[in-house]
């Protein structure tokens, strides 16, 4: 019997796609002939297809990647790969059958996992085949979603990276709305210069109808301002709304089904009530706190003069501007915009205290006829006052009495996401991850702008004659965004069918009621037909599972067997399901677990199963299984983390503490040293490989370094820098390339003592070490050999005073301090207890390489952002 082995990931997003197909290392000699995206929009409602079609042209045997970008809120309901012919297709099955499926075939062998987040939005998902010599494979990947409306579009994104130009590259999107498209643009990178002549938009049937396609010469994939000699890379971003003639909204009926797509805006807009809670203790200062005042500020510009509003800000005190909300007049906003520009960061966190007291200040100041929102932006979890999580909900809970939604706006990673989750969905809100990057300020404004415009409060839809139902109750409308309401029609042979919408419009109650004939044609094409009950499933499933989080006892249960039922019969892959593809490859075993959201999740795990006596890939002919799932409900984006590892990597979870588990075996990493000031044991994180990382970077300079590895070798392959528009220097363990522009100077490792100087560059090249010099940042890149294999290595041995260096290198203000009388190594770093253990690490900094201990931690802990945020698609 042949072996089998699984690999498990996790699909999620917005509605935004990739895809890439990536031979491994880039060979020359794997041709992607063939790379198809193709999208159909039936109201709404996104299945898209991704084909990709590669040769082996090598006379043997060798190993073809495909690679697809997953967006966060997107199923996958189909994976197929064809090879010589035969066609191996993906099952879905109940999560725990498929593991102890994946336990029976594992007889043998080593985990790697291969998957990774990428960004904010998006997960890359990768699998492999081994291809003999002159043949081909094509894989095919399917998911769906249901686009969302905000701020008054729905937006497609398509991220094209196919890793060399193709002769036969081709994005299809076809969008069918029965309204009517109101307007539609297309814009990217993608779009602009000659690839502008690749993209044709095409109008039918009175514009209910719209084609979109992108097809590129293999010249015009080289030459868009983010390809190259690797093809396209960027994106295709394509907005559109449709026609809302009718204030009652869009009701579209097929093969027993229905959906209902309300979003009136013929509405007067209603003055709001609105509070905002800001966390100022100490985790945020520097940019955080500078951020979040800038957000305010504009916020406060865009306040309506008959809104009212307070600000409240909280450490360990609870700070009010005023007591009472005040009217956003002229002169409020000015004292209010003075106060905001003194915040500083200081202190603990007390989260209970601030929302009560923002809770109790809408209370004491009702108005008839307005919409109240609380709106709370934190960095972190409450470490005083009431810590008790539990406890705060219930207080708030308690307080609110679902009389107003409460937003919750988690800053950074040290958040404890689930938490601000489950407070949100128990008081009628959302939460969103505000990502610290250098546009978190417009990440705040940009959600305030979603709820800047209240329409309708209190609405309650009704289907007579509907049954199953999803969500019918809505605390808030907001203007831009859309209500959707799917189900199933009890009565097929009806001829009508008849909605009512019952909500509230600045104090007084308001009904929309409309009828449809259910007999009249179909607009939707034959090929579309089943997309309702799609749609149907797709929204009853997604429901059911965020109500988990809020759910107990026998109730919980039952929904969840819903859940499962429901993605079982429409073969989505989910948090209860896992998808089995079995097809011919080496015998190693592949498995990887997504990460929970937020604070409490592990990270990303694999799981080892081998013999004691055969702890290596397998590597006789044999059958992979590869186990496909989604593993914790996700509210938000996924943790970035790359996974290529043997052992559990350190954690970055627990709502109070950091941390680390000490591994089994060795991890396949690149272990970074980091001294602080003051201490006699320098802080050491890991990095999974391979990748590519952002290493050091100057904005103000245009400088950056990054730095390329690959698997199962020490450091760095290649090392690439840039200095303003036209200084390059690619450092490889051959050899070294400089162009400034208009000279290029090619150097070879081992040569004589070399040196370079021209417009604030010097280059001074030893027989295993380089030192560059580019305006006022120095670095040395070392040269090593171990085990008969090259690699480099980066060191900054002085970071330029009043220069902001970030990057992987460019942490130079850390400090710890070692926690006494705990059982488990405890440091205390920026407020945060983590847990760590003594490691050794080579200096790789030097050439004799001294052994020396460290602190080993995680990243996240030490760079306050995930290893996604650092890595490059190009050095």
């Amino acid at each position: 019997m042949m072996d089998r082995a699984a690999l498990q990931v996790i699909l999620l997003g917005m509605f935004l796609m990739s895809a890439t197909s990536d031979p491994v290392k880039k060979k020359k000699n794997v041709d992607i002939y063939s790379f198809y995206i193709n999208s159909t929009v039936t109201s709404r409602y996104a299945t898209t297809v991704i084909t990709s079609r590669v040769a082996n042209t090598l006379n043997e045997s060798q190993e073809i990647q495909f690679e697809v970008k997953i967006p966060k809120n997107a199923f996958i309901s189909k994976f197929r790969m064809t090879i010589e012919g035969k066609t191996y297709d993906g099952v879905v099955k109940e999560k725990e059958a498929a593991q102890q499926q994946y336990n029976q075939a594992v007889s043998r062998g080593q985990s790697a996992g291969l998957v990774k987040s990428v960004g904010r939005t998006l997960e890359d998902f990768k699998t492999s085949v081994t291809v003999s010599a002159f043949s081909k494979v094509t894989f095919e990947l399917t998911y769906e979603e249901l686009l969302k409306r905000r701020l008054g579009k729905y937006e497609l994104l398509i991220n094209a990276q196919p890793m060399q130009p193709v002769a036969d590259f081709k994005i299809d999107v076809h969008i069918q709305e029965k309204p009517g498209i109101s307007f539609l643009e297309v814009k990217g990178d993608l779009s602009t210069g000659d690839l502008a002549n690749a993209i044709k938009t095409t109008r039918a049937d009175k514009d209910f109808q719209v084609w979109v396609t992108f097809y590129p010469t293999q010249d015009q994939q080289t030459k868009c301002k983010s390809c190259g000699e690797n093809g396209l890379n960027g994106d295709l971003l394509i907005t559109y709304d449709v026609e809302r003639q009718n204030p009652k909204g869009e009701i579209m009926v097929s093969k027993g089904y229905f959906v209902h797509y309300f979003a009136p805006s013929d509405v007067p807009r209603i003055s709001k009530n609105v509070v905002f809670i800001i966390d100022r203790s100490g985790s945020m200062s520097g940019r955080k706190i500078k951020q979040t005042r800038l957000a305010l500020l504009k916020i406060l510009s865009d306040l309506d003069e008959d809104d009212h509003f307070g600000l409240i800000t909280f450490d360990s005190e609870v700070s009010l501007w005023k007591r009472e909300l005040l009217r956003a007049t002229e002169a409020n906003l000015e004292n209010a915009k003075s106060f905001v520009k003194e915040i500083r960061d200081r202190g603990a966190t007390d989260i209970n205290a601030a929302v009560l007291a923002g809770v109790d200040m809408i209370n004491r100041h009702p108005r008839e006829g307005t919409a109240s929102i609380l709106i709370l932006l934190t960095d972190g979890d409450p470490t005083t006052g009431e810590t008790n999580i539990e406890k705060i909900m219930s207080n708030v809970k308690k307080a609110i009495g679902n009389k107003f939604p409460l937003y919750c706006l988690g800053f950074g990673y040290d958040v404890n996401f689930d938490f601000l989750t489950k407070m949100s969905l128990e008081n009628s809100g959302v939460a969103r991850r505000i990502y610290e990057d250098s546009d978190a300020d417009l990440q705040l404004q940009g959600f305030y702008e979603e709820v800047a415009v209240p329409l309708l409060t209190d609405i309650q839809l009704k289907y007579p004659g509907g049954t199953n139902l999803t969500k019918t109750s809505f605390s808030l409308y907001f203007n831009g965004s859309e209500i959707v309401v799917s189900g199933q029609i009890t009565d097929n042979s009806v001829e009508s069918f008849t909605t009512e919408v019952i909500a509230v419009s600045k104090g007084s109650n308001v009904t929309y009621q409309d009828t449809i004939m259910t007999k009249d044609p179909s607009d939707v094409p034959p090929e579309n037909e089943n997309f309702m009950q799609r749609l149907w499933a797709y929204l009853t499933v997604k429901q059911l599972l965020d109500r988990q989080v809020l759910l107990k006892g026998q109730e919980k249960e039952d929904e969840k067997k819903e859940a499962l039922k429901l993605s079982l019969k429409y073969q989505f892959v989910t948090t209860l399901t896992s998808m089995v593809v079995t097809k011919p490859q080496e015998g190693e075993v592949e498995v990887a677990n997504k990460p929970k959201e937020g604070k409490g999740g592990d990270g990303y795990t694999a799981d080892v199963d081998s013999d004691d006596d055969d702890s290596v890939i397998n590597h006789h002919p044999a059958q992979r299984a590869f186990l496909l799932h989604s593993d914790a409900m996700d509210y938000s984006d996924a943790m970035d983390y790359s996974v290529m590892i043997h052992h559990p990597l350190p954690t970055y979870g627990s709502p109070t503490i950091h941390t680390t588990t000490p591994p089994a075996v060795q991890v396949h990493s690149n272990r970074f040293l980091l001294p602080v000031v003051g201490q006699s044991k320098p802080l050491c994180f890991d990095v999974p490989l391979p990748h590519k990382l952002r290493l050091l970077q100057d904005s103000a300079s245009e400088f950056s370094m990054n730095g390329e590895s690959l698997s199962e070798n020490h450091g760095f392959h290649q090392i690439a820098i840039h200095y303003k528009t036209n200084h390059h220097l690619i450092i490889s363990t051959k050899s070294i390339s400089y162009h400034n522009g208009q000279d290029k100077v090619e150097i070879l490792w081992g040569q004589e003592l070399t040196q370079h100087n021209t417009d604030g560059v010097s280059l001074v090249v030893l027989e295993n070490e380089m030192n560059v010099t580019m305006g006022n940042i120095g670095v040395v890149i070392i040269s090593h050999k171990k085990d008969g294999v090259k690699f480099l290595w980066p060191a900054i041995w002085e970071h330029p005073k009043d220069v902001n260096l970030t990057g992987v290198l460019g942490k130079s203000d850390i400090s710890y301090v070692k926690t006494e009388g705990s059982q488990t190594p405890t440091l205390k770093m920026k407020d945060k207890e983590v847990k760590t253990y003594l490691e050794t690490v080579s200096d790789y900094r030097f050439h004799s390489t001294p052994v020396q201990e460290c602190w080993l931690v995680p990243f996240q802990a030490v760079m306050e952002a995930e290893i996604s945020d650092f890595t490059v698609t190009q050095l």
